[in-house]
């Protein structure tokens, strides 16, 4: 397996350019399965999620082209979906085990073609993410719902109904996935408890280009009026804000200066606010974010994960980093996912100092952190074993890099650029 090796102790200064979000454009793909005309994406970013999904849609019967980079400067791939010559409505386990979002095709294809048949999902192990939810608000629309050796079985001969569907905890693929199917089930559908993060509003927005009829975009209540058939579309991914923010740590612990290209502060808003409170400058510039801290030392901070608009468990991992080095205590407390400090014991080997208590870390910071030999344990966790090889003494080697390949795209390459000492070595 690949390895990441990374000398630390080196500023990071110049652009690092923010690619396309992952999150919002696995959902988007899923939704070429609703139209019979082409659904043209652009901004889409290199990585292995996505080639996944796109082996997934392949097996439907989904024509997918590549039609160069994206306008404007980005580095992301432009694809042409044409699910015009679906006959295939089965998702099997061997995709669907590498990647949870695959379960997002139950919905559009329900809705569609009246039937769907997907394997129970796969993915990071940072802890239990039941699609129970998905399924019970596909129920409200009338889908019948069977689980069979695996896989989830869900029928609409008639078509899927309008209703209500009430989610008893936040749920963002459970959002998308009875999103995507109102939008093609008759009568008027209210989604209340509904996700507001970013890439559900990306969601939103595309298939109202599509000719959805979708009220309340960015609340917790979406009002979704079926219509019989959506048309194509062009239209560019958002730009990821987790790779935004973890940059942004990286430039903050290593006491750099740097400009993330296409960065967006209102799309990390709680991030921003907890980093500003430990020292850190971030400014708006021309073409994205400034980040830098030239002067004094980063201060400890206390950080709750919560759903959106909350500070996002996605970048819990890298906060980590960023208190194991402030000065100081911060406590970090994780209440979204109940198995997401597995990064925890791989710090501590880099010389951290964190107790977790529960769901909380209590997290003192130390003067320095040592390289070592680590193992990333999944996708943020990763990432925070990069930040942390970036900033400690001598090298750090990563393991089990194949996580990071989920989720960062060029990683090495736009550190590098900044000055980092870090490259992969391919076995």
């Amino acid at each position: 397996m690949d390895q990441i090796v990374i000398k630390g102790g080196k500023p990071l200064n110049g652009t690092i350019p923010i690619g396309g979000a992952k999150n919002a454009a696995l959902p988007l793909m899923a939704a070429s399965l609703l139209s019979d005309d082409v659904l043209r994406l652009s901004n889409l970013p290199h990585l292995a999620d996505i080639s996944t999904m796109t082996h997934l849609l392949n097996e439907m019967g989904v024509n997918i082209s590549m039609e160069g980079d994206a306008p404007g400067g980005h580095m992301g791939k432009v694809f042409a979906l044409d699910a015009s010559g679906v006959k295939e409505t089965t998702a099997p386990y061997d995709l669907v085990r590498r990647m949870r979002a695959s379960v997002l095709v139950l919905g559009p294809l329900v809705a569609k073609h009246g039937h769907a048949r997907v394997s129970l999902p796969g993915g990071c192990a940072i802890g239990t993410r039941p699609v129970d939810l998905h399924l019970k608000a596909l129920e409200a629309l009338g889908a019948e719902i069977e689980l069979s050796e695996g896989y989830v079985e869900a029928k609409a001969p008639k078509g899927l109904v309008g209703g209500h569907v009430l989610f008893s905890n936040v749920t963002v693929g459970g959002t998308e996935n009875i999103l995507m199917a109102a939008c093609l089930a008759k009568g008027e559908t209210t989604i209340s408890n509904a996700a507001r993060e970013p890439e559900v509003s990306d969601l939103a927005h595309c298939l109202v280009a599509m000719g959805a009829k979708i009220e309340g975009i960015g609340t917790d209540t979406l009002k979704v009026q079926g219509v019989e058939r959506l048309h194509g579309a062009d239209y560019e991914v958002i730009v990821d804000r987790i790779e935004m923010g973890s940059y942004a740590v990286a430039a903050a612990v290593t006491g750099g200066d740097v400009v993330l290209k296409g960065g967006r502060i209102d799309l990390i808003e709680a991030v921003v606010d907890v980093m500003r409170e430990a020292g850190v400058e971030i400014e708006e510039v021309e073409d994205g974010l400034r980040v830098s801290r030239k002067n004094g030392a980063i201060k400890g901070f206390d950080v709750m994960t919560e759903p959106y608009a909350g500070f996002p468990t996605d970048m819990q991992a890298q906060m980590m980093v960023l208190a194991s080095v402030a000065e100081g205590a911060s406590m970090i407390t994780e209440t979204i996912f109940e198995n997401r400090f597995m990064h925890v014991p791989e710090l501590v080997r880099m010389g951290a100092d964190i107790n977790v208590h529960g769901r909380s870390a209590i997290v003192r910071g130390v003067q320095k952190l040592s390289g070592a030999q680590v193992m990333a344990t999944d996708l943020r966790a990763s990432s925070s074993l990069v930040l942390a090889g970036l900033v400690a003494e001598g090298e750090t080697v990563i393991n089990r890099v194949y996580h990071l390949d989920r989720g960062y795209e060029r990683l090495e390459e736009k550190l590098a650029a900044c000055g980092a000492d870090i490259e992969r070595i391919r076995e």
